[in-house]
């Protein structure tokens, strides 16, 4: 559980790195526990694509940029319906929103869909000790989660889950397969297998005369010809592609057809 950070006074938070190093810093976003895979995001704009991007579901993103949210949050930019990030670590949180197309602010999302986050820590010296050390677990615990004592908070992040052996594009796929129109003359028409797609990913294949019919990550390739696809797009997506046997025979029948096929990130790691 958690609840809604104070902006007069942040409680203070700590995060804890599976290899025992800690950061100390105040709490963002919700106040309370999380934990997951830490992974870093040197993008310097988009924070709220990559907070809605299915591909890091239960991760811990941290941002390398310093300064975090000064755009605000905005209807028109997800990439999803909801934030699919476990946790978010920033260095220096915008006070207030500054941009017109801002509804509200960062954190104010952040509370609402109940994401606990970290500020206030050097986050380019986590980035070069992840770079050093590679992919492990994290945890961030803010208010009275942070009282814990070290051992106590290390062994939270111990418990958690790896993320190698984990079959997550199940959690994430749509639930019934749609069509993104093409605009203008339709050209072509893919089928993209959904392993946790972003929207814009659809959108930007349309509006270059492309159909796009979105299946779920099950689809079979009998779905995948039923389209009448000139081509097969798998996303991008979470989890171990090690896991994705289901999708990589598929792949497998795809190219066996003489079918092209492309695909981006988890998509193309299955090739």
């Amino acid at each position: 559980m958690s609840v809604r950070t104070p902006r007069a006074a942040r409680p203070a938070a700590v995060l804890v790195l599976e290899d025992g190093r800690t950061f100390h810093g105040q709490a963002y976003g919700a106040v309370g526990t999380t934990v997951g895979e830490i992974v870093f995001n040197t993008g310097m704009t988009g924070y709220q694509e990559t907070l809605t991007d299915p591909s890091y579901r239960r991760q811990v993103v941290v941002m390398t940029a310093p300064h975090i949210g000064n755009t605000g949050w905005t209807e028109d930019d997800d990439e999803s319906s909801r934030i699919w990030v476990a946790g978010y670590v920033v260095r220096d949180p915008a006070i207030r929103p500054s941009s017109w197309r801002a509804v509200r602010s960062l954190e104010d999302e952040l509370v609402a869909r109940d994401v606990v986050g970290i500020s206030g820590i050097d986050t380019r010296a986590l980035t070069r000790h992840l770079r050093e050390r590679g992919a492990m677990r994290a945890g961030i615990f803010s208010g009275a989660a942070a009282t814990g004592t070290p051992a106590e908070l290390l062994g939270q992040v111990s418990e958690a889950p790896a993320m190698i052996g984990a079959d997550l594009a199940g959690e994430v796929t749509t639930n019934e397969p749609y069509i993104v129109p093409a605009v203008g003359e339709k050209r072509f028409t893919v089928a993209a297998v959904d392993l946790g797609i972003k929207a814009m990913t659809p959108q930007l294949m349309a509006a270059r005369g492309i159909e796009v019919h979105v299946l779920p990550a099950d689809a079979t390739l009998a779905d995948i010809q039923a389209t009448g696809a000139d081509g097969v797009f798998f996303s991008n997506g979470p989890g171990d592609p090690a896991t994705a046997d289901a999708q990589v025979a598929v792949l497998r029948q795809v190219l066996d057809a003489g079918v092209p096929f492309f695909g981006i990130c988890f998509g193309n790691q299955l090739l």
